[in-house]
């Protein structure tokens, strides 16, 4: 399972402290362990089920949300790093762990995507801050999977869980706005 996790996120290497790397990975492991989807069904469901007939998949959402979030906290850090720190291992940790609880928010039924009994009692920010703890992964990154959705809005967000607050809805918003 762990090749099949590096071949959905080759971005794993942009992570440069090896242990978070392997926290990060093993998360997505024990996700999949937990799941019944297979790793390439990722490249097939939708990315929510909160948009009718969304046409984007699952991995086109997260690896966008990861390439958006990197490059805005690389810029963050280029004009405002004088008076704002920011870890750029745990903004690229937190955009790709986002959303690994969907993992066991959804399930497949008849080849199409659906809200697991799971999923409707526990939202993915939720079982995804669970499966990262199991794995060890440390609690600024957690935070960011947490406070990425709306439950968000009721903390205050670390600098880096806002960086991929917004790149995740980023990703987001455009198609929820196509679909009204």
């Amino acid at each position: 399972m762990r090749d099949e996790v590096d071949r959905l996120w080759p971005e794993l290497a942009w992570i440069e402290n090896p242990e978070l790397r392997e926290q990060v990975a093993q998360t997505w492991v024990k996700a999949f362990e937990a799941s019944p989807l297979e790793p390439d069904d990722l490249n097939e469901i939708p990315f929510t089920l909160l948009i009718p007939d969304c046409p984007a998949s699952f991995m086109e959402h997260k690896r966008c949300v990861v390439h958006i979030a990197k490059p805005a906290a690389e810029a963050m850090q280029q004009f405002l790093g004088k008076a704002l720190s920011i870890d750029m291992d745990t903004v690229i940790a937190g955009a790709i762990l986002a959303d690994v609880g969907k993992l066991l928010e959804y399930e497949k039924v008849d080849g199409k995507a659906r809200q697991s009994d799971r999923g409707k009692n526990l939202r993915h920010p939720f079982t995804g801050v669970a499966l990262a703890m199991a794995c060890g992964v440390p609690e600024q990154v957690c935070h960011i999977i947490a406070a990425h959705a709306g439950e968000g809005d009721l903390v205050k967000r670390s600098t880096e869980a806002t960086i991929v607050h917004h790149a995740d809805f980023m990703a987001y918003l455009p198609f929820k706005n196509l679909a009204r």
